[in-house]
């Protein structure tokens, strides 16, 4: 059923994501020999106006004399702007078809594009007030309806008032002269819309601040396509995560807390209590007493390869799902293998260190190349197998020791145990995970197996090397070099100090965990997990995912998505159907996937629900998390 409250809505970056007049300045000066410095004017003036500091008609009138656009133009900024529709008023297209009759668009910006746009959305022209632009005989724009209110100071509120409106009336919008309505008297309540821009003259006067059109529906019990709304989930992200990875997740609708530095237990457990998304990289430890607290987490976003920091376990016992970036930063990771082994064998660190203190030392001894060397990879996964490539097109002899059976590529070959890969090759390159079992992994008495004069390059985890006994087997020359990007301990931020044994040991590369540290695999990865997260959120989908059965899901169409999490045991999907024929909801699809601990169904259902057949679904035995989509 239609809604007897009333939206007044903006048009400019509150129904779109733009600045009409910004984006047509684009367009029309397009080869303008001053284009970029026009542009910039432009936006100025908008800015301007829009938080009241200059009055609009000036800002009118001294924007559009810089455009000088034409009718044709228009035509190309309404195919733009389609394009620019604001994210959550996409989402929510239900809303304004439903409710056509009680939305009203109300702008300083044209009707000449704005009709055009919001007629996609079923809002009626007869509910658009707007400005009008006046072309000249050749179409070129040279003024504007200058009798309309709209292009005068507080037109907006005028305007309003001759509609005579009755009953609640709520102002969404971004700028001033959307307050202003409401400061006006005209209006109940004032929605400062800040998904697109957040203007503090704005939003110090708002009644509420609406992050997205999902909040508004939610607070005024109108949201329809989400349980619940996307302004409403709290997302923490630790250790300098990605600017794109924060972007993308505010542009979501996200409510987003950034931390630059990792957070120990104590710390995480108390921030954790009402965090909905966790994103962390290496340096966090989400434990089994943090996750006690987090009885709002939906899902864990590790924006690294490895989740050996993570307890697993207890997130799946809680429903909660885990992600990570298992590809993105390969490329970088093996990259700097490839570097390091170069650097080992050449002597380079300790050439360029003796230089920096005046040592002038040009000798061949000790210096060799990497062609024809054998390369041992411990740890034959995506980095592993792609070193592999990588190596043996520089000439090396490739070889390579994993726990699991994986098939070779181009000439490597597989050996059957680590003692035999470690006795056989001249150097041996680690890239296994984090597992506990992996512990010492490389301790003395592997490290008495390597050959004399070899060198070990570990870019895996901290605690897969015996520290002690490599320094030992670097300090009696049993290994003539080393390479090491991860420790045991590692500071938690840039401003802690770093300590251990290997610290001015001849021929040893230290790194600060910077193997997977450059600009494309760190845009990678934030795209990547965020991408993940929001699609479980979203969908459902769980593929990818590091501890949930993974299902990749069909496209919904027409129907309401319910997903139940619950521990592994028998009979459990046939209580959700028989609740469901209960209610006589008939099932469109349906997705069962279990693992050794959790069972994950996905019920797709064409008729509303009830909140009595959601309660009985959250009362199953064994339920562990139940949500509704849509």
């Amino acid at each position: 059923m239609p809604s007897s409250k009333k939206f007044i809505i903006d048009f400019d970056s509150t129904f779109t994501q733009v600045e009409a007049l910004d984006v047509l300045g684009e367009i029309s000066l397009k080869n303008d020999p001053k284009r970029a410095e026009k542009i910039q004017a432009i936006k100025n003036i908008t800015d301007l106006g829009m938080e009241g500091s200059l009055n609009f008609r000036e800002s009118l009138e001294r924007r559009l004399d810089i455009l000088e656009a034409s009718k044709p133009q228009i035509s190309e900024l309404i195919s733009e702007l389609k394009t620019k529709v604001s994210k959550s008023f996409q989402r929510n297209k239900e809303f304004f078809e439903e409710n056509a009759d009680n939305i009203i668009i109300i702008s300083n910006g044209f009707k000449d594009f704005i009709t055009p746009i919001v007629g996609e959305y079923g809002i009626k022209a007869e509910n658009v007030f707007a400005n009008e632009f006046i072309y000249d005989d050749a179409g070129k724009i040279i003024d504007f309806d200058r009798e309309n209110v709209l292009s005068k100071n507080g037109g907006k509120s005028k305007t309003i008032k001759t509609l005579n409106l009755e009953g609640d009336i709520y102002v969404i919008g971004d700028g001033y002269t959307d307050y202003e309505i409401k400061e006006s008297g005209l209006a109940n309540k004032f929605y400062a819309f800040t998904e697109n821009v957040e203007r503090p003259k704005v939003t110090s006067k708002a009644d509420h601040i609406a992050p997205s059109l999902d909040e508004i529906l939610y607070v005024n019990k109108m949201n329809k396509k989400f349980s619940y709304p996307k302004s409403r989930i709290n997302v923490l992200l630790l250790e300098n995560v990605h600017p794109i990875g924060v972007e993308l997740m505010k542009h979501e609708g996200y409510n987003i807390e950034v931390i630059s530095s990792a957070l120990n237990e104590e710390e995480l457990a108390e921030k954790i209590k009402n965090v909905s998304i966790l994103g962390i990289r290496s340096k966090t430890n989400v434990t089994k007493k943090v996750l006690e607290n987090a009885n709002r987490l939906i899902s864990i976003g590790a924006f690294c390869i490895g989740t050996n920091q993570i307890d697993l376990e207890t997130c799946t016992e809680k429903g909660i799902a885990v992600f990570n970036a298992p590809f993105s930063n390969t490329r970088s990771v093996v990259e700097m293998a490839i570097a390091e082994i170069i650097f080992l064998m050449r002597g380079f660190h300790d050439k360029s260190h003796g230089m920096h203190k005046g040592i002038w030392d040009k000798s061949a001894s000790g210096s060799f190349e990497i062609r024809g060397k054998k390369l041992g990879i411990v740890g034959y996964g995506n980095i592993g197998a792609q070193l592999s490539v990588l190596a043996e097109n520089m000439g090396m002899d490739v070889y390579y020791y994993d726990v699991i059976e994986k098939l070779a590529l181009g000439n490597a070959t597989k050996i059957d145990s680590l003692d035999e890969l470690l006795k056989t090759c001249d150097v041996i390159s680690l890239h296994v995970d984090g597992r506990k079992d992996n512990k010492c992994l490389i301790d003395k008495s592997k490290i008495d197996l390597m050959k004399k004069g070899s060198y070990l390059v570990n870019l895996s985890r901290g605690h897969v090397v015996d520290i002690p006994a490599l320094k030992a087997a670097l300090e009696s020359g049993h290994i003539a070099g080393t390479a090491v990007d991860v420790f045991p301990h590692e500071p938690k931020n840039n401003d802690e100090p770093f300590a251990s044994e290997l610290i001015g040991m001849k021929n040893t590369i230290l790194t600060p965990h910077i193997g997977g540290s450059t600009l494309e695999a760190q845009q990678n990865i934030a795209r990547f997990v965020p991408g993940k997260i929001m699609e479980y959120i979203n969908t459902g989908n769980t593929y990818n995912s590091v501890n949930f059965p993974n299902i990749q899901l069909p496209f919904l169409r027409d129907a309401h998505r319910l997903i139940h999490v619950h521990q592994n045991e028998p009979g459990v999907l046939a209580k959700i159907n028989q609740i469901l024929a209960s209610y006589n909801i008939n099932i469109v699809g349906q997705y069962l996937k279990t693992n050794e601990k959790i069972g994950y169904v996905i019920s797709d259902i064409d008729k509303a629900y009830s909140p009595e057949m959601i309660e009985a679904m959250k009362e199953i035995p064994g339920t562990i998390r139940f949500r509704v989509l849509y």
